[in-house]
């Protein structure tokens, strides 16, 4: 396992980070400990969950994969060797059920991440991140912005306040944000420079061969501003797997979740078959191109996998030590070209 640190910070993490967001509804709860267990076991030391998770969200599950998590960390009786991260859910997604409102307040920052910690059974978060923004933008399948949230009031500033004062109160450590854009990552950058409060470590945003468009405008901020990409979808719900080029499998995520239709478009299909192709022309499976692409990327600190059973869970940490070769990378970039980021 190879490892890094996380910017601006003493955390070292695997490159490979752990995804939890199937455990209480497609995983068990010692399925789950098993898969924490394994993954552990192969050297990753970095876990990455979220308030509202499994997926896909409901209220009967909520909080289900923090205390999964939880009941693992107090079994195994080990903690300060790991890396756990978790986020708020922000508002916009019909999950008023976490919270009300559903904000980024002092009051809603606060009581999520106390339940977070309850949930974890753990006094510390490592990282904690702002799972969406507050305002309405282009993400989750939206490509492009075309007008503001008039709605939306700037309170980055006081958001990072509140966060000084939790890091003080040692109940978390590090910051990030996630599905973020351009502006508000300079924005949260300047306002903690400008304030002298804590500075955002890391982003999670999708990025994977059928979505590169964290390359556009991001790539440069936060290479130059030295902020650490997680690296989420990967595998893209699975398509890129290629299970589902000759139909939809039973009990995969796209079935059992038919409304994530992210990843599903006409086009998307069509670039995964190129993909496919290609991949098995120099040897390789999908998944094990898919995965050592968006590992070898500069601009990722880590990578989050997923996975439903052990096997899965293996072939995915396997594929990290895989180097793709530069004409590997080249005929990768003729079909991005050819079909430009399918499932944005």
């Amino acid at each position: 396992m190879k490892y890094t640190i996380i910017p601006n910070t003493n955390l070292s993490i695997s490159k490979v980070c752990l995804g939890t967001m199937t455990f209480g509804e497609q995983n068990t709860e010692s399925e789950a400990h098993e898969q924490l267990s394994f993954a552990v076991s192969q050297g990753i030391n970095f876990i990455d969950t979220a308030e509202m998770y499994p997926i896909a969200a409901r209220k009967e599950t909520l909080g289900s994969t923090e205390r999964f998590i939880g009941s693992w960390l107090k079994k195994r009786g080990k903690r300060d060797d790991l890396v756990i991260a978790t986020k708020i859910a922000g508002p916009n997604r019909g999950m008023e059920y976490i919270r009300k409102p559903l904000d980024f307040s002092a009051k809603s920052i606060n009581e999520a991440v106390d339940l977070s910690l309850k949930n974890l059974q753990t006094d510390y978060i490592d990282l904690y991140q702002m799972h969406w923004p507050e305002r309405v933008m282009n993400m989750f399948g939206k490509r492009g912005l075309t007008e503001i949230d008039s709605n939306w009031k700037e309170n980055i500033a006081d958001v990072l306040f509140v966060y000084d004062k939790l890091i003080k109160a040692g109940k978390i450590r590090h910051i990030g944000v996630s599905n973020e854009a351009p502006w508000a990552v300079m924005k949260f950058i300047s306002e903690s420079e400008k304030n002298n409060l804590p500075r955002i470590a890391t982003i999670q945003n999708p990025y994977s061969l059928l979505n590169r468009l964290f390359e556009v405008g991001l790539t440069e901020v936060c290479m130059r501003e030295n902020i650490g990409l997680m690296a989420y979808s990967p595998l893209g719900f699975g398509i890129l797997s290629g299970k589902h080029l000759n139909g939809t499998q039973p009990n995969s995520r796209i079935a059992l979740f038919p409304q994530f239709t992210r990843y599903t478009s006409e086009n998307a299909t069509k670039a995964t078959k190129l993909y496919q192709e290609l991949a098995n022309s120099h040897g390789l499976t999908l998944s094990q191109m898919a995965l050592a692409f968006v590992q070898q990327q500069p601009f990722v600190m880590s990578t989050i996998i997923g996975a439903t059973s052990i096997e899965q869970l293996k072939e995915n940490i396997d594929a990290h030590k895989i180097v793709l070769s530069k004409e590997i990378l080249n005929e990768i970039d003729l079909i991005q070209e050819m079909i430009p980021n399918p499932a944005p």
